[in-house]
């Protein structure tokens, strides 16, 4: 008796399943229609956004010698929109930079031209562009960045926007 009421459930149970299984298949659900925006240009390849606006070959080090949190990697992040390679980021050794400082590492002087550029400097300003050559640290250009980081319009502008 009780195996056959055992047998009774479990068939009601595969039951259930065919009747649930054959709905699932008759169910059309409710129709929709995806449409895709028309491009009006292909997309570019990295190729090709590249070869518009190349990557200068300038190595850059960019110091917060300020205090002012976060500041090496706003200016890292303003130098790469400028197409400059910025290979480090850090703290100076002290944050009592009154003034920004450009230090021209090597003899690839483009790099100090490209640099002051972003930063609306003349080349010939003697209070902020150095020339001390270190070819250990591997960069053409360090910028040390001081307490007068606002008074470069372009720079300031970028931090206004951020």
């Amino acid at each position: 008796m009780f195996l056959n009421g055992a047998i009774a459930i479990a068939g009601i149970f595969i039951m259930g399943f065919f009747i649930s299984f054959s709905k699932n298949l008759t169910h059309n659900g409710i129709p929709l229609e995806v449409a895709f925006p028309e491009l009006d240009t292909k997309p570019l390849l990295a190729e090709k956004v590249y070869e518009k606006n190349p990557i200068q070959n300038i190595k850059i080090e960019v110091l917060n010698g300020c205090g002012e949190k976060g500041l090496a990697a706003v200016a890292s992040k303003f130098l790469r929109m400028n197409k400059l390679d910025v290979v480090r980021a850090d703290n100076a050794e002290n944050h009592e930079y009154q003034n920004t400082i450009i230090i021209q590492r090597n003899e690839n002087i483009n790099s100090l031209d490209m640099v002051t550029k972003s930063f609306g400097i003349s080349n010939t300003d003697k209070e902020r562009i150095k020339i001390i050559p270190d070819e250990t640290l591997g960069v053409d250009v360090t910028i040390i960045l001081g307490k007068d980081y606002r008074s470069f319009p372009p720079f300031n502008d970028f931090i206004e926007t951020e």
